[in-house]
């Protein structure tokens, strides 16, 4: 058994019947960290958007976390969702509720019920971003780096066989985005594969990874000089 995650062959990516990206082939595999970079307006979103069910793929093949892209129905999608993290620019939290809150929604949205169990998991998820002393606070009581670390325990909540990060350091200042990508790489070294949309060069040089550029249509493999 293939131990990819993602495999795209020979995709187009469409957004309102324009063509935005075309012949994408992409495997990521278990493990893996892969960026995914472009000047705003050549694809990285649609791409993902594509990854998590948001825009329908017509043309070609791919599988994600073991669902078919191509036949995926709007039913579908939120399993697909909870085998997948995802972790957005603007954190996406919701300011009514505490951050034990937050995350004690997303469980319950997806089935949890035993109050130990989710208050462990809580406990768990906070713990492995360092926020676990967080919990009773309000998300505008966080900074923005602390925002997007709750974001990023949101995303581990239902153990995710892949993180998607959409520009997860584009609200962040320098040093907020280096403390932001301590966290996704300690969590690559413990073993979740990571696909990150970014456009923060600074970060892929001091972090070197596997990464992909969209330009002009298409998707390929940028060869990282050595120093």
């Amino acid at each position: 058994m293939s131990d990819s995650v993602l495999k795209l062959e020979n995709v187009s990516i469409f957004q309102n019947d324009n063509l935005v990206l075309s012949d994408v082939n992409v495997d990521v595999k278990e493990g893996d960290f892969v960026y995914l970079i472009g000047k705003t307006g050549s694809g990285k979103s649609s791409f993902l958007k594509t990854l998590y069910g948001d825009l329908k793929l017509t043309n070609g093949a791919g599988s994600i976390v073991e669902f078919d892209l191509k036949t995926l129905k709007e039913k579908d999608i939120p399993f697909l969702r909870r085998k997948l993290g995802v972790v957005f620019q603007d954190f996406k939290l919701l300011n009514e509720l505490s951050i034990n809150g937050n995350l004690e929604f997303v469980l319950k949205a997806t089935g949890w019920k035993d109050k130990t169990l989710i208050k462990a998991k809580i406990e768990s998820v906070l713990t492995k971003v360092n926020m676990q002393a967080k919990g009773q606070k309000f998300p505008y009581e966080l900074s923005g780096g602390e925002q997007q670390r709750v974001a990023i325990a949101r995303a581990l909540l239902n153990d995710p066989k892949l993180i998607l990060a959409d520009e997860p350091t584009g609200n962040l200042d320098p040093q907020t985005s280096m403390e932001v990508m301590e966290v996704l790489l300690d969590l690559n070294k413990k073993g979740h594969t990571i696909f990150m949309a970014t456009h923060d060069y600074a970060l892929i040089l001091k972090y070197p990874s596997k990464t992909l550029k969209c330009e002009d249509t298409k998707v390929f493999e940028v060869v990282q000089r050595k120093n």
